[in-house]
């Protein structure tokens, strides 16, 4: 698979050929019945980083394939399978999170996580979810306040069944406690019975997409990459209306003062009929951006 030397400067997103097919195939993805995570989640690192080619997003899919043929067969009660994971991908294969993680793109794309063992809580959480779910595992993601988790077996507490493990720390098994803490140090509240729900495929994507945003947001010299996660986000079929005045922020900011304009103009308009103030101070953001190109 390919990849880059930590030290290397962080990736660049492919030509705008290969970036339109990307999105295209994103696009038909999300609005499958049945959208696949692993598949998402390479077209993301594909968009993120321009030497994943087709090759390496198969290489990928075939590595996954062999971490989950490495599982016990069907180990038994969602606890069993917890350890099971545990075991191979963090002790065995030593995949875990650090927290200079943050600072770097990589982190949140699959391949370069796959190839590193290294990423946020929540790619490390799809390399679990995905090698869990190719074994038979009864496994989904679970989006905790500030902290992304991986849970076995029925969701709703411990007392029906769950089991949740920590794939940034190497899969620990975590306790009631734990979860409870965990929740506590993001949010300063208690762990509410909701937060415990299965996070949904796109809910994921979304989140990851969220994290690339939020690492660009620091770096005013990689507006592209922030401009290429918006866009995905944008194609997701349930999504936030104010990502389109962000994207049209980030297009002024990048120099492309028309087309962030006419963004900021068109994003008005729907602003208007629910907060007239609001819409007439970005109709104001508007024209400041068209009055930086004289």
């Amino acid at each position: 698979m390919s990849g880059h030397e930590p030290g290397m400067r962080s990736p660049c997103p492919p030509p705008p050929g290969r970036s339109a097919e990307l999105r295209r195939r994103f696009a038909e993805e999300v609005r499958c019945e049945r959208p696949g995570l692993s598949a998402l989640c390479l077209l993301v690192a594909a968009e993120g980083d321009g030497t994943l080619d087709e090759a390496g997003m198969d290489a990928v899919e075939i590595e996954l394939d062999r971490l989950a043929g490495e599982l016990p067969h069907r180990p038994g009660s969602p606890h069993a399978w917890a350890v099971a994971l545990r075991d191979l991908l963090g002790e065995r294969y030593a995949f875990h999170g650090l927290a200079d993680d943050c600072r770097r793109l990589e982190s949140s794309l699959l391949h370069e996580v796959l190839r590193r063992r290294r990423g946020l809580p929540i790619l490390l959480s799809v390399v679990w979810i995905e090698v869990a779910r190719r074994a038979g595992a009864p496994v989904y993601g679970v989006a905790l306040p500030g902290h992304f988790v991986v849970g076995f077996g029925d969701p709703g507490g411990a007392g029906a069944g769950q089991v949740l493990a920590d794939p940034f720390d190497g899969g620990r098994v975590l306790t009631g406690p734990d979860a409870e803490l965990l929740v506590a140090g993001a949010t300063g509240g208690p762990l509410e019975p909701s937060m415990l729900a299965p996070a949904g495929t796109l809910e994921v994507v979304a989140r990851v997409l969220n994290n690339v945003r939020a690492w660009a947001a620091t770096r005013p010299e990689r507006t592209d990459v922030g401009l290429w996660a918006l866009d995905l986000a944008l194609l997701l079929p349930s999504h936030p209306a104010r990502l389109r005045y962000e994207r049209a922020q980030l297009l002024v900011q990048r120099g492309e003062f028309m087309t962030g304009a006419a963004e900021l103009e068109t994003y008005a308009e729907v602003v208007a009929a629910v907060d007239p103030t609001a819409a007439d101070r970005i109709r104001g953001e508007a024209l400041a951006a068209r009055a930086l190109l004289n």
